[in-house]
């Protein structure tokens, strides 16, 4: 090409924008901006610099496969694809395969935890929540929900509220897991959400069902002698002043609430709900724990990660204990002298946060949530400990000189002295939603696109490495040597795919085999059955290479047969091998997805984009909870298409019968 024709921009920013141009619109629309030339000049100007120029087999390749705008922008998301799955899981440091979340399942995708009502922010009450949706209560007696409202595949949206509660006053509300109980001002019980399983209402008499009290239904209550009412998993208890309570709903949901059915002669001095457990305080001289089990909860700590718990009696000593506030595995325990400890599973191993309460401060307010504790201080400021990974325990700045505060399963919210919202934080959604565990599905996504992506990459290298050498021999040998290496080929390709890697898949379910040796032979399998397309391919163009001038001459020389085969001719084939390789790695990830996705291939927990798709072939999930197989599926057809594209843009571009412009 002439001097002349170059381009006269030499800076770095000139080259850089160029190259850009040439990405994304194409070389000759990029020509054109820098010599000011119409698109058809542009071409023809591309053309014969194509034509003049002596660049080398790699560089017009290169220069042939920028000037596909669509293979430039696959390349483009492949690359990013990669960085993104491989990168990622390192800045989600609190996620496992195995996680899973009772309260927080099948969550649809947003950001509405949090929103609380504009009309509620400036007269809070109370707020109230156990799973995924939240209550709240103004001083004028109306009551607001927000959140995921809507409880599964039941049809029942939790903020339609009755019209009997929007026309009364309410003095007291709570969330359980599935259902809101309100009191109103004049006694009145009301209930709504689920009900199946007597969190409210009637119900029909069942063995499991502890039945809400007659008096409660028909009935009021003195709303001045209620001290506390609260929710749990199905279940609701109402604590009085007095001491006396009542409590009712699902008898499975709490292995020990048939003890506290008998209880009525025990005076309480608070109740409460862990996961699994009921836990009161007992009303009077001692004030202690009562759980109705032996040696439950009879470890005391000072902090989250004390690892030498002490005797509860013990520690507590001539000190009462004034309330017990739980999360799902650990109860915040308050003293007579405002000191707080814990019982339950905490200590080193759950990687728990301490609360970090200077000495001299005392707990003015605690509340909890599901794996969380949020103090209120004598000093104004607000305190957090417990698990932290979805932001439950990063306080808000702005919660410093709250008077009250609220917390929920993932949510605080801080509360000032004229009853305003000064704070939040917490959950406040998933991006790509939660499955049927309550895992959230962008996390498994990332971390199942890395285990997709590696067993593809892994199972592609061991076809490719296979297919190469019986290609090569094959084809360089010939004779009895193609014949035997061929019809071998022509064996493993008769075998049916899918229904054999299913079948070994089954044996070694039946097999003591840990979950990493499971994806090891899985990879094998993959590698193993598919080379022989390769194989014919290289032993084809080693049939037409061998035959070439410079094999002779090598032979002339005196140079090893493996040497000519392996140095010599395979270079000259590489770009077939590249193209086959490309796309049999697409071919591979949804192989391997195709094994997941009918259950042979990888296992839950470990998440691939094959396995989250198992959904999928359930009526229920794909017309209820769409999210949970659009967006594995959205991942896997864009990576493979994407690969797929670059592989035929390969194919193309290697041809040299091409054309820069084909």
């Amino acid at each position: 090409m002439s001097k002349n024709n170059k381009n006269p921009s030499k800076g770095f920013f000139a080259t850089l924008k160029r190259w850009g141009k040439r990405m994304f619109f194409g070389g000759s629309n990029a020509l054109a901006d820098e010599l000011e030339l119409t698109p058809e000049e542009a071409a023809e100007r591309a053309r014969q610099a194509d034509i003049e120029e002596v660049v080398s087999p790699t560089r017009q390749i290169v220069r042939n496969f920028l000037r596909r705008k669509g293979a430039v922008v696959a390349m483009c998301v492949v690359v990013a694809m990669f960085l993104f799955v491989f990168i990622a899981p390192e800045f989600m440091p609190y996620y496992d395969d195995a996680y899973t979340e009772p309260t927080q399942k099948s969550v649809a995708p947003g950001f509405r935890m949090m929103n609380v009502p504009s009309e509620l922010k400036d007269d809070i009450k109370m707020i109230d929540s156990y799973g995924t949706f939240s209550v709240g209560l103004s001083n004028a007696g109306k009551v607001y929900v927000w959140g995921e409202t809507r409880l599964g595949t039941t049809g029942i949206d939790i903020a339609d509220i009755p019209e009997a509660v929007t026309k009364d006053k309410i003095a007291f509300v709570s969330a359980g897991i599935d259902h809101i109980i309100a009191i109103s001002e004049g006694g009145k019980v009301y209930g709504w959400g689920s009900n199946r399983l007597g969190q409210f209402g009637t119900e029909s008499a069942s063995s499991s069902v502890a039945p809400m009290p007659e008096e409660l239904i028909n009935g009021t209550i003195d709303v001045d002698n209620i001290k506390e009412l609260e929710c749990g998993y199905q279940v609701t208890s109402i604590l009085m002043k007095d001491g006396s309570f009542y409590i009712w709903g699902n008898k499975n949901a709490y292995q020990n609430l048939e003890y506290f059915l008998n209880l009525s002669a025990m005076p309480l001095e608070d109740i409460s709900f862990t996961l699994n457990n009921i836990v009161a305080v007992r009303k009077g001289g001692d004030k202690s724990l009562t759980t109705g089990m032996k040696n439950v909860y009879n470890k005391v700590r000072t902090d989250m990660d004390d690892a030498t718990p002490e005797d509860i009696k013990k520690f507590v000593g001539d000190r009462k204990i004034v309330a017990a506030t739980t999360a799902n595995t650990i109860i915040c325990l308050t003293l007579s002298d405002g000191s707080v400890c814990f019982v339950g599973d905490a200590g080193p191993t759950y990687g728990y946060k301490n609360l970090n309460m200077p000495k001299g401060v005392t707990a003015v307010d605690v509340q909890s949530g599901t794996y969380h504790f949020t103090v209120l201080g004598s000093d104004g400021k607000v305190y957090s400990c417990g698990r932290e990974e979805l932001g439950q325990c990063k306080v808000s700045n702005d919660a410093t000189g709250a008077t009250r505060i609220f917390s929920g399963a993932f949510q605080n919210y801080a509360i000032d002295e004229n009853n305003d919202l000064v704070a939040k934080w917490g959950l406040s959604g998933y991006l790509f939603g939660t499955d049927t565990t309550g895992a959230p599905i962008f996390e498994r996504v990332v971390n199942a696109g890395k285990m997709t992506m590696t067993v593809g990459a892994i199972a592609v290298i061991i076809s490719t490495i296979i297919g190469i050498i019986i290609g090569c021999l094959s084809g360089y040998f010939g004779g009895k040597v193609d014949i035997l290496l061929m019809r071998l080929a022509e064996i493993v390709s008769a075998i049916p795919f899918l229904p054999f890697a299913m079948l070994l898949s089954a044996i070694m379910g039946r097999m003591a085999l840990s979950e990493l040796t499971r994806i090891m032979i899985i990879m094998c399998i993959l590698g193993v059955l598919s080379w022989p397309g390769l194989a014919r391919i290289v032993r084809g163009q080693v049939l037409v290479a061998r035959e070439q001038e410079y094999v002779t001459a090598a032979k002339a020389m005196g140079v090893k047969e493996s040497i000519i085969a392996f140095k010599h001719i395979l270079p000259n084939v590489i770009s077939v091998i590249l193209v086959t390789l490309t796309l049999d790695f697409a071919g591979c990830m949804l192989t391997e997805s195709s094994l997941s996705y009918l259950g042979f291939g990888v296992q839950y927990p470990r998440p691939t984009w094959g396995n989250m798709l198992t959904g999928a072939n359930n009526e229920l999930i794909i017309s209820n909870f769409w999210w949970q197989w659009l967006f594995p599926a959205i991942f896997l057809a864009v990576t493979t298409v994407c690969i797929n594209i670059i592989g035929d843009t390969l194919r193309d571009v290697m041809d040299p019968k091409s054309t820069s412009e084909r």
